[in-house]
């Protein structure tokens, strides 16, 4: 399928150019038909019926099998969720913290995910950390800054595999491997407090996280530390093999860069960390029950970390928006695709005298951050781009304007961008 065809079955792209994959990606025409005729069919079939309820499980079985296909998973190991931060909290709530456990968090994490753990912290009296990620954008190795953060104590660390603000894609495996196999380390000495700033709206507030009340001096040991992942910005972006990256919990969406419906994603729980998570919401899509409603436990695989009625007719949607990718290309042409034009933006931007880019080398995925550097508000300029129906959007931590690249976004789209940049 050519560029020019696959586009025009997209209609939020029909006169705009349009850059913010990854707040959300336009809805496909063959997904919203989908949507649609699966929220008739539930009509006339009586949407609490016998027929659409054993409907509404296999419309969920093949969804988990259209998902564990793109992360070359088992279907068993897939909780459908809402988005990313539903999964996120699943696995940060559903560990059985103790005080004085450690979770180490990175600074570019997003902050949603950042207050839930501060409330974790809380009410556990758990000790948090941030380690310095933002840093090795250009430079440094950001798998030896996680090790060298990682403690006796530590139990979780939070990272993303892409970073939603500068676009820097994480060596997962390798992370990984240094989180399950940690060295012997001396006893950590407690105490002290670690600062980091939430950024909310349009402000900056200082939050002190408070290390927990723990022991003063914690055993060497070896033990395994859970990796969570923020899957916001690789799914539908990166070739993925979650079991070859031992990674314990993934939690993604679809309204990104697969370009599904908003309101459906999943959580990826690997079969290893599936017995120290504890479900934390619960309801009925989660429970084994008897003849008589009788609860008997939990349902086998990650489908135990499901809740309730949800808008089932999504799931049609999404898998519509996932096979419409296939037809132009694989995920690993898809990704060379979007890798090659990241890098024809990040060569223009870099181009422009009043224009710096975040990277100093071609970025590894589509997300392409850039600051100006003539004093224009960033808010400004992307209000004035986008009433000449540009799409980019501001960042505040860093300081800066985001623009995305998709598999089929045109270099006239980008010369666009450019050019309206620099007659600012």
């Amino acid at each position: 399928m050519t560029k020019d065809n696959h586009r025009q079955q997209f209609p939020a792209l029909a006169n705009k150019a349009y850059f913010n994959y990854g707040g959300q990606g336009p809805l496909p025409e063959p997904a919203l038909e989908a949507i649609y005729e699966a929220y008739k069919r539930v009509q006339l079939g009586g949407p609490f019926s016998g027929e659409v309820g054993a409907w509404v499980v296999q419309e969920a079985m093949l969804t988990r099998r259209a998902i564990a296909s793109e992360l070359t998973v088992p279907p068993e190991t897939i909780a459908l969720t809402e988005d990313v931060t539903v999964g996120c909290n699943i696995a940060l709530w559903g560990i059985d913290w103790k005080a004085g456990d450690h979770l180490l968090l990175s600074d570019c994490e997003h902050p949603g995910i950042v207050a839930s753990v501060m409330e974790l912290q809380r009410r556990f009296n758990i000790e948090v950390s941030v380690c310095p990620l933002a840093a090795t954008l250009n430079e440094g190795d950001p798998v030896a800054v996680i090790a060298d953060s990682l403690r006796p104590n530590t139990r979780l660390l939070v990272i993303s595999h892409i970073l939603w603000n500068t676009g820097q894609v994480l060596p997962l495996a390798e992370i990984v491997k240094v989180c399950h196999e940690p060295p012997l380390t001396p006893p950590y000495q407690g105490g002290g407090q670690e600062d980091f700033s939430l950024v909310q709206g349009d402000r900056s507030e200082n939050l002190s996280l408070i290390k927990g009340g723990g022991q003063e001096e914690l055993p060497a040991k070896n033990h395994k530390v859970r990796v969570l992942v923020d899957a916001a910005q690789s799914v539908g972006v990166l070739p993925l093999n979650l079991i070859e990256s031992g990674v314990d919990f993934y939690a993604f969406t679809g309204h990104k860069w697969w370009c599904g419906p908003e309101g459906l994603g999943g959580l990826y729980v690997s079969a290893e960390a599936l017995a120290d998570l504890h479900p934390v919401f619960i309801g009925w899509r989660g429970i084994v029950t008897d003849a008589n409603a009788k609860v008997l436990g939990w349902k086998s695989g990650s489908q135990r970390y499901e809740i309730a009625t949800s808008a089932y007719p999504l799931y049609a949607g999404l898998r519509s928006a996932i096979a419409l990718q296939h037809e132009w290309g694989t995920i690993e042409e898809r990704y060379a695709e979007i890798c090659r034009l990241s890098k024809y933006l990040w060569e223009r931007l870099s181009e422009l005298p009043d224009v710096e880019c975040l990277r100093k080398s071609a970025p590894e995925a589509g997300l392409v951050s850039f600051r100006l550097t003539n004093g224009m508000p960033h808010k400004k300029l992307v209000d004035l781009l986008e009433k000449q129906a540009i799409m980019v959007r501001t960042i505040l931590n860093p300081d800066c304007v985001r623009a995305c690249v998709q598999y089929f976004t045109t270099e006239a789209e980008i010369d666009k961008l450019v050019g309206a940049i620099a007659n600012q």
